[in-house]
């Protein structure tokens, strides 16, 4: 074989073992610079506050949980991810980002750990978001409300309580009170981190319109006047009853009071003007100068329904407002503190007669 040739194959040969070493540097160096840091993250268990940039946090578990601010660049994010140990490079994560043409997502969203910079951006990328569970239990007011999905990092508390007010989202309902209290069902909702606070009330209210037209089909012919003074009802009976059956009788005894011309003499006002108003603790048990307290709300004091719902009423206590037990009863006094039982009593005399038995035991 002629020198020229021998020397053009050992060039080229060469120059193939150059290049398998550059691959296998470019390989090797991708999957180092793809792989997860070796050492874990520095993260807190707190979302740190306020700036452009979105939440970023580690759950319970571990997982990352990370806010994609709407506008927010794959350059900032990627920066946010390498000074919190969760990738290696923010060139290599900028690189990505110009090679897959694929745009990061606003929203939030929840990582295992660790994971490599391809499965964080195909998270990302996917719009898949990490929704939190929030569940509001019958009975609360809007203050206990605002506090849950606070503590969960929905919205913050003045923003739910600044949005239930809104005269937009009220009259878009139809609510003529000065609140959404009362109207927004307690259930169990999915909402992202950091989500809008207005958008949060309008999906519970309408939860509670469609609940409404399922378990009360009359309201549809009712105006928002008589509507509302039913979910005042509503609220009432809900933080009066325990056993599911007494809902309706509880309520068909109100009724009767408001018939009569009688003060309705609800506990439950009482104690909401004491803890909502007030800012008092919840009392263990009410006295006597506590049913004196002035205020509109206060049903001992006060005739007729109170101005405005005191509570958020489930499904029984909703059912009960609006379809009320046909009853005699005037009286209702608690029994059986450990089950929640009433005795329910047509005359004072009755009533009474109750209570010292009570006494007596």
């Amino acid at each position: 074989m002629p020198k020229s040739i021998r020397r053009i194959c050992r060039f080229f040969s060469a120059l193939i073992s150059l290049g398998v070493i550059a691959s296998a540097v470019v390989l090797g160096g991708t999957a180092f610079l793809n792989a997860p840091p070796s050492d874990p993250p520095v993260l807190g268990n707190s979302p740190p506050g306020g700036g452009a940039q979105g939440v970023m946090r580690l759950d319970e578990g571990g997982a990352l949980i990370i806010e994609v601010r709407p506008g927010e660049t794959a350059h900032s994010v990627g920066a946010r991810l390498e000074r919190a140990g969760i990738i290696r490079s923010r060139y290599f994560w900028n690189a990505l980002a110009r090679l897959s043409g694929d745009h990061i997502r606003a929203g939030t969203y929840r990582i295992d750990l660790p994971a490599s910079q391809l499965n964080i951006r195909s998270t990302l990328t996917s719009g898949g978001q990490f929704l939190v569970r929030v569940t509001v239990p019958e009975g609360l007011t809007l203050r206990q409300t605002a506090q849950l999905f606070e503590e969960a990092g929905v919205c913050a508390a003045g923003d739910f309580l600044a949005a239930a007010a809104s005269r937009e989202i009220l009259d878009a309902f139809n609510v003529p009170g000065q609140t959404m209290e009362g109207y927004l069902f307690p259930d169990t909702y999915l909402f992202p981190l950091s989500y809008p606070a207005a958008r949060v009330v309008s999906a519970m209210a309408d939860n509670f319109f469609r609940r409404l037209a399922l378990l009360a089909p009359q309201s549809a012919s009712m105006t928002p006047a008589q509507i509302n003074e039913r979910v005042i009802m509503a609220s009432i009976v809900e933080r009066e009853y325990r056993v599911r059956e007494e809902a309706a009788i509880m309520a068909g005894v109100f009724f009767n009071r408001l018939q009569h011309g009688w003060r309705l003499q609800s506990c439950a006002t009482v104690v909401y003007v004491m803890t909502e108003i007030l800012g008092q603790p919840h009392p263990h048990r009410l006295l006597y100068r506590d049913l004196e307290i002035a205020s509109p709300f206060n049903t001992y004091q006060q005739p007729g329904l109170p101005p405005a719902p005191i509570a958020s009423p489930g499904e029984t206590a909703l059912r009960a407002a609006f379809d009320r037990a046909e009853t005699s009863y005037f009286f209702f006094r608690l029994i059986d503190p450990a089950d929640g039982r009433h005795f329910f009593a047509r005359t004072l005399e009755e009533h009474n007669m109750a209570g010292a038995r009570l006494v007596g035991r």
